[in-house]
């Protein structure tokens, strides 16, 4: 059994409660007024966010104190579990809003999606490892993608968005492990041509690219505009913590995707900046602890976290300030979800895990 040479990763340890404390203060601003309209409780949103963060708390400080390698021998049964439960999202969901994303067991709903992406990191992370001495070929390199298509296309039914980050970890931990770069222009291309096929086999999804360009025309554009507004409304400063105007039933589901929105109406520019530079800071240090793993699986499953992190940030940011298309990525940390917090705050887990046995 090995032993962990030092602490945990502390500054990345501080990260995490810093945007855990913050996630909680930004979410019961913007989500008390839909709480007291639906619900007739301003907290409801809040409380269950706070039990799914202390669950994810817990979660994370027991992976912490796990050897990474023992969690890497469970990688295959997490992955066949998260199939399995992506599949029976298709024939037992709970539709919401349109989409049908969640599973329930009595009271409690939860999304097998996000299941999938800690899953996704770990089997390639063990996969690619274990292969490492024949893992520059191509063939090698499309079977590390080729593992995750099952999975991307289950998800892809009905979670677009999960779908692209879920594939895009794969590909990073493919560029990552293998040193040719030729390879990924081909993928990158076939990459384009799949998603210009996918986008246009159905009338809804060429709707949001009309959306896209032109919200003002569509009455589905209606949450874009908003969101805008209250970007443009918060100037450099912001009208402060809990004024927002447009979460106020101007935003619809202002607590989800467009929190961001929200976050830069009550802390404006200045705010929104030092909310992204504190995201940086979490990638640079999952980056050092990348660099510093003792071995090649530890410094995947960081990297495929790092991948992940960076996908959804900039996938968020970028539909809030309507740069792409509307795909209903919510923020991590921050955003709306049970489920989103509890696995993100076990991957922080693995990262520091991993951190544990670092060649400082």
């Amino acid at each position: 059994m090995r032993t962990g040479r030092k602490y945990p990763d502390m500054l990345l340890q501080i990260i995490v409660l810093v945007f855990v404390m913050f996630g909680l203060v930004m979410l019961y601003s913007t989500s008390t007024y839909n709480g007291r309209v639906r619900f007739s409780d301003p907290g409801y949103y809040f409380k269950k966010q706070l039990l799914a963060t202390g669950i994810g708390l817990v979660a994370m400080a027991i992976v912490t104190r796990m050897d990474y390698h023992r969690i890497l021998c469970f990688s295959p049964a997490v992955y066949a579990l998260s199939m399995l439960l992506s599949g029976a999202v298709l024939l037992f969901g709970d539709s919401y809003n349109g989409s049908r994303r969640w599973l329930s067991l009595g009271p409690v709903s939860f999304q097998p999606s996000e299941l999938a992406k800690p899953a996704v990191i770990l089997v390639l992370a063990c996969m690619i490892s274990r292969r490492k001495k024949s893992s520059n070929g191509l063939l090698s390199l499309i079977v590390t993608i080729g593992m995750t298509l099952p999975i991307v296309a289950l998800v892809g039914t009905n979670n677009l968005s999960t779908a692209i980050i879920i594939l895009g970890i794969a590909v990073i931990l493919a560029f990552v492990s293998n040193p040719r770069y030729l390879p990924f222009l081909w993928i990158g291309i076939t990459g384009v041509s799949f998603v210009t096929i996918f986008l246009m086999a159905e009338q809804y999804r060429l709707e949001r690219l009309a959306i896209w360009r032109n919200p003002e025309n569509f009455e589905k554009g209606f949450q874009t505009i908003q969101g805008l507004y209250a970007i443009g409304s918060g100037g450099l400063f912001g009208r402060g913590l809990g004024e927002s105007i447009q979460k106020l039933g101007f935003v619809p589901e202002a607590q989800n995707d467009m929190i961001f929105s929200i976050i830069c109406e009550e802390l404006g520019m200045i705010g929104a900046l030092l909310v992204l530079l504190l995201f940086l800071l979490m990638l640079w240090r999952f980056l050092v602890i990348a660099v510093h793993a003792p071995d090649l699986s530890g410094a995947l499953i960081v990297a495929g976290i790092l991948g992940h992190m960076a996908i959804q940030v900039i996938l968020n940011v970028a539909v809030v300030t309507n740069t792409i298309p509307n795909t209903g990525i919510t923020l991590p940390f921050i955003s709306y979800g049970g489920t989103s917090v509890l696995f993100l705050l076990a991957e922080m887990g693995l990262a520091l895990s991993v951190s544990r046995y670092d060649r400082w």
